[in-house]
């Protein structure tokens, strides 16, 4: 009898996840899709993977990711949006960007149209090519204003945390830059570092490599705090030169449209609250690279998502970069 009561036991604790699984009000048949609508290896990317091996674990189907690059994110998201409300196509990103993608005229939704489930918040970082002549931030902002639209930038594209923090330097300062624009955080970093490009403005969880293996010189964290990098030191905030300046936080996460069923809807609240807000894999993530763990969902998800969005929509628009008015469109000026 002995020798058959591991197996009993397995059996036993194998019964046992089976049946909290079937407490969920709805489980998936087949695989999920998470479309992230920027190229491998980025912010969105990363985080997405994770998120979904912890999805696929407890909820017991295989949660895939497809990258579908393209216009800045837009392509991904429009896909997913226009799929079976079925529960089984979501996407990926920043809440900034799904919230503004109506002003840039790329796609016709608001953070309304959709269910969040938020896993971390990101911060932007001002970094340089390692052999780059900057070695503060108030000596690249004095070269750009020395050369109006000469130094590069590179970003993920129109609306990408890169791009969202550097319009809001732009703005603050006043100078001009030469965007050049990627298919992804990742390789508007590599750009960077390989001197493809002079800056990036891409986020410190895309950058947290090269600037611990010296490829990259951080000058500042787009934030009203210092960033603690764990194997680097401390990176200064960039309201040491420029203060007064209010950064709303950047929330990244996953998405599905609504009009799912409200069975999947209450699943996946349940998943967050019991499951996602302990995951030691998102925590380990977003201290390893400078990030938040920030596992909201529902109206305070979304409540928590609209001062950057409402910030963002105004200084693309307010720049010329966005044509259609925020106000036509229901987003109050901050």
């Amino acid at each position: 009898m002995k020798r058959f009561l591991p197996f009993v036991l397995a059996l036993a604790v194998f019964a046992s996840a089976f049946g909290l699984a079937q407490e969920y009000p709805w489980t998936p048949e087949r695989p999920v899709t998470i479309i992230v609508p920027w190229s491998a290896g980025g912010s969105t990317d990363s985080m997405a993977r994770i998120a979904a091996a912890e999805l696929e674990a407890a909820l017991g189907q295989p949660f895939v990711v497809v990258n579908q690059p393209g216009a800045s994110g837009s392509i991904g998201t429009s896909n997913a949006l226009t799929a079976a409300k079925d529960c089984y196509t979501w996407t990926a990103g920043a809440a900034s960007d799904l919230g503004t993608y109506i002003v840039l005229d790329m796609l016709q939704t608001a953070l309304s149209d959709w269910h969040l489930y938020l896993t971390v918040a990101n911060t932007a970082v001002v970094g340089v090519n390692a052999n780059s002549p900057y070695q503060d931030f108030q000596q690249l902002i004095d070269a750009m204003a020395a050369q109006p639209g000469q130094i590069s930038v590179a970003t993920a594209g129109q609306s990408s945390g890169g791009h969202n923090a550097m319009e809001l330097i732009a703005e603050a300062t006043g100078v001009t830059y030469r965007h050049v624009t990627y298919d992804g955080g990742n390789p508007a970093v590599i750009a960077t570092v390989g001197g493809e490009t002079q800056v990036t403005t891409q986020l410190a969880v895309e950058q947290a490599e090269m600037i611990r293996g010296g490829r990259i010189r951080p000058l500042a964290v787009v934030s009203e705090t210092p960033l603690e990098l764990d194997g680097y030191g401390t990176i200064p905030a960039i309201t040491d030169w420029l203060s007064g300046l209010t950064i709303p936080t950047n929330y990244f996460g996953l998405w599905v449209p609504r009009g799912v069923p409200e069975a999947c809807v209450q699943t996946f609240d349940m998943v967050w609250e019991n499951e996602i807000a302990n995951s030691e894999a998102l925590q380990r993530y977003a201290a390893e690279r400078g990030a938040q763990f920030t596992p909201y969902f529902g109206a305070d998800a979304e409540a928590r998502a609209m001062p950057m969005v409402r910030q963002n929509a105004w200084i693309l628009f307010d720049g010329g970069k966005a044509p259609v008015d925020p106000s036509t469109v229901g987003i109050e000026r901050p």
